[in-house]
């Protein structure tokens, strides 16, 4: 099995637009690919169902048919810190569950694209975490950095968290979250020469319009060598 771990430096940084863009870059070169949602706060009820926008992004982008239940297996309705919201919920949320249903999703397709909740230290349970889940799925590291003022110490404490840990570090994704930050460019330059991991791809803006993020990647040997072997 195969597969990757997206996490970012922050919520609402571009996790899921970067996973969605990597999905469709493994579907062009041919592989199946499923995403996968683990853990999502904010969902909405449908047909008498919770279901999360993100999740369903990652399965528009793929090319495999899985049930929605093993790509989001824990879903809460509360826009909140998903240890909360289960709180809320009387339930715990536990890496057991998530790692079957992983290995479901693992056996349809030939890489899953894993996103995470949040940011790296986001807790999910009692001594379980989003670092937790990745170490468990034993699956490497995708950084997204939202491009934004702040972003640089978010993006450095982040890397150096990953790094002190037991999880491998492919690399970071920029991604440009709106179309007037003049400074984007000298973020991307000033964190390519201060990151220790390499900068793999870039996101453009992703308008209002509905139209998909382009993602340009500038590694495609890291692609490669994590993915299509």
């Amino acid at each position: 099995m195969s597969g990757v771990f997206i996490t970012g430096t922050d919520t609402e940084i571009g996790k899921t637009v970067a996973s969605a863009a990597l999905i469709r870059h493994l579907v062009a070169s041919g592989y199946r690919c499923a995403g996968m949602k683990p853990v999502a706060s904010g969902c909405v009820r449908h047909a008498g169902n919770l279901v999360n926008d993100d999740a369903l992004a990652l399965m528009s982008a793929s090319n495999v048919t899985v049930s929605y239940q093993d790509v989001n297996p824990w879903a809460f309705e509360p826009p909140v810190s998903p240890n909360i919201a289960a709180h809320q919920a009387n339930v715990t949320i536990d890496t057991d569950s998530i790692t079957s249903a992983y290995r479901r999703l693992a056996n349809d397709a030939d890489t899953v694209v894993v996103e995470g909740v949040g940011g790296w230290l986001v807790p999910l349970a009692p001594a379980i975490s989003v670092e937790t889940l990745a170490r468990t799925l034993a699956l490497p590291v995708i950084l997204v950095v939202g491009l934004r003022l702040g972003c640089i110490n978010h993006a450095l404490l982040t890397e150096r968290v990953i790094k002190q840990g037991s999880c491998r570090l492919i690399g970071w994704i920029a991604n440009h979250l709106t179309s007037d930050f003049s400074s984007a460019r000298e973020n991307i330059d000033t964190l390519t020469g201060l990151m220790h991991s390499p900068l793999i791809a870039e996101i453009g803006y992703m308008t209002d319009n509905g139209k998909v993020a382009s993602m340009k990647i500038l590694r495609p040997d890291l692609i490669e060598s994590t993915f299509l072997n």
